[in-house]
């Protein structure tokens, strides 16, 4: 895909994910495993906690919307930045991705469809939403649907290597996961608020930094980062 459509869809393809830093994690995973470029991936991967629709407008309404605004806005270019950058750096490695992607992708006689993998991840992304807002019942029936359409369109060769992949992703990161939630409870508690306060209660660069360092160290799950931050 041309880059100002592919960098574009990443940086906005959260807005309908409730995601949290941990979260995306697979989605990036996945997608970047499955052909994506390493730059759209990682503008994925950055934006995609940050622009999601609930958080925006929890930002707007507590921090007042030109800070929402100013959210929405920073998240998308910075994360098209990094994605930018990321793409340069690795472009010889990309090179070599992207024709083996298309190697592949030539291979495979029973490719889906479009319309199918719209459906598909359609679903995945429609159980995600409704099991983050516990509406069980829409989940049960995108569940049901997920059902029907491995049933009708996936060999099982394709969907035992979804549940490899998946198994081997949990494996890879659940244990950071848990070592990272552990580590940032305790500096939580134990580093006292005066002390947050005397170096990043300023707007100067080296307080920016700071507040950057400890947000990049620190694990919130979606939402909870705005109260926090008020």
């Amino acid at each position: 895909a041309k880059k100002v459509l592919s960098y574009s869809v990443a940086s906005i393809s959260g807005t309908i994910l409730a995601v949290c830093s941990c979260t995306v994690l697979p989605l990036f995973g996945g997608i970047y495993k499955r052909g994506a470029g390493l730059g759209p991936a990682i503008t994925f991967l950055y934006s995609g906690p940050a622009i999601n629709v609930l958080a925006i407008v929890y930002s707007a309404r507590l921090l007042g919307y030109d800070l929402g605004a100013a959210r929405a806005l920073g998240a998308i270019v910075f994360a098209t930045g990094i994605g930018l950058i990321m793409a340069f750096i690795h472009r010889k490695e990309e090179t070599q991705k992207d024709a083996q992607a298309f190697a592949m992708l030539a291979a495979d006689p029973e490719a889906k469809s479009l319309w199918q993998q719209v459906l598909f991840f359609g679903s995945l992304v429609g159980i995600l939403v409704f099991a983050a807002s516990k509406n069980w019942i829409a989940t049960g029936i995108l569940l049901a649907v997920l059902a029907v359409i491995l049933w009708r369109w996936f060999r099982k060769g394709e969907i035992a290597q979804w549940m490899k992949e998946t198994l081997h992703f949990g494996r890879l990161m659940v244990p950071w996961l848990v070592g990272g939630v552990f580590v940032a409870g305790i500096i939580k508690v134990l580093v006292p608020e005066s002390v947050v306060t005397s170096y990043v209660g300023g707007s100067s660069l080296f307080a920016s930094f700071i507040a950057s360092f400890l947000g990049a160290i620190m694990y919130f799950a979606t939402l909870t980062e705005v109260p926090i931050i008020k």
